[in-house]
């Protein structure tokens, strides 16, 4: 199946059990299915009443969602402008390899474009090769010189129990 088949939408609340299952998918692809804690409810919760996350579907004809693209809007202090961050991307694995990715991208950046971010951010692991060479041929640019960093957990809680 061509990428340009596929079908890209919002989500909605009925798109969560697809959402939910592209992210399983997707931790088994990186190796960290027991990572995931995502639940229906909290997806719910944080994408549609809290409204912290949006999600995109990749609908193929008679398959459902095969795709999802999650993101949220973040700020860069120095251009003044919103951005995207790109927190998840998945392709089902029959539908990768014919310009799907390529396509859903192209409607991420559009959707920047209309809201008037400048800039579309993500992480990748070093591993991915595949997908490092993907990105690398729709002209995005490896940040190297930037160390990702995360506080969570214990070291979160430690932290944060320094407030008075």
């Amino acid at each position: 199946m061509n990428g340009t088949t596929l079908q890209f939408r919002h989500a909605t609340p009925d798109d969560i059990p697809g959402i939910l299952e592209m992210i399983r998918r997707l931790a088994a692809y990186e190796k960290a299915e027991d990572e995931v804690r995502a639940t229906p409810e909290l997806l719910n919760e944080w994408m549609f009443e809290k409204r912290a996350a949006e999600a995109v579907v990749a609908v193929a004809p008679g398959a459902g969602i095969v795709g999802i693209a999650v993101f949220f809007q973040n700020f860069s202090t120095w251009t003044g402008s919103g951005g995207m961050y790109l927190e998840d991307l998945f392709i089902d694995e029959p539908y990768r390899g014919n310009g799907a990715g390529r396509a859903l991208m192209a409607h991420l950046a559009g959707i920047c474009k209309e809201r008037g971010w400048v800039r579309l951010d993500w992480a990748c692991l070093d591993w991915n090769e595949p997908s490092l060479g993907f990105y690398q041929s729709i002209g995005a640019a490896r940040m190297d010189e930037w160390v990702h960093h995360r506080l969570a957990g214990a070291a979160l809680d430690s932290l944060a129990a320094e407030v008075g």
